[in-house]
């Protein structure tokens, strides 16, 4: 087994499971019921997930620029997806630091948008992953 295949393997454990807690995460908040309650500590685990999705991300590019010398060469597609996953994952992450910083002023129906927003944001940055993926 080559050594960048286990990097790769491991940058990837880290980043599915980042992006199973950032949709699970917010999904979780918001069904069956909203769990509001515990919207700080759901707040706290997004915020690490979408750190974890920037990092393994940037970790994919750093392991292919240390392997081959070079980032992947992407299709136009695969660029486009790439720009919508790394700009909902910033945002998926400022809106997080946000609600830690300011929720508890924003009352229930603000901490409901808050998390739909999450939990959307994390649909996006699935689906475009999927782009990303086979459109490379």
């Amino acid at each position: 087994m080559g050594s960048e295949n286990l990097a790769y393997a491991l940058t990837q454990v880290v980043h599915n499971f980042g992006a199973a807690a950032v949709l699970g995460g917010a999904i979780f908040m918001l069904w069956p019921a909203p769990r509001l309650e515990y919207g700080r500590t759901f707040a706290w685990l997004i915020l690490l997930a979408w750190g974890a999705q920037i990092a393994s991300g940037g970790m994919f590019g750093v392991t292919s620029l240390y392997y081959y010398g070079e980032t992947p060469d992407l299709s136009s597609v695969a660029m486009i997806a790439l720009t919508i996953k790394v700009a909902a994952a910033f945002a998926g992450l400022l809106l997080a630091a946000l609600y830690l910083l300011r929720g508890r002023e924003w009352g229930s129906a603000g901490m409901k948008r808050a998390f739909r927003g999450l939990a959307a944001l994390g649909a996006v940055a699935l689906t475009a992953a999927a782009f990303l993926r086979w459109f490379s």
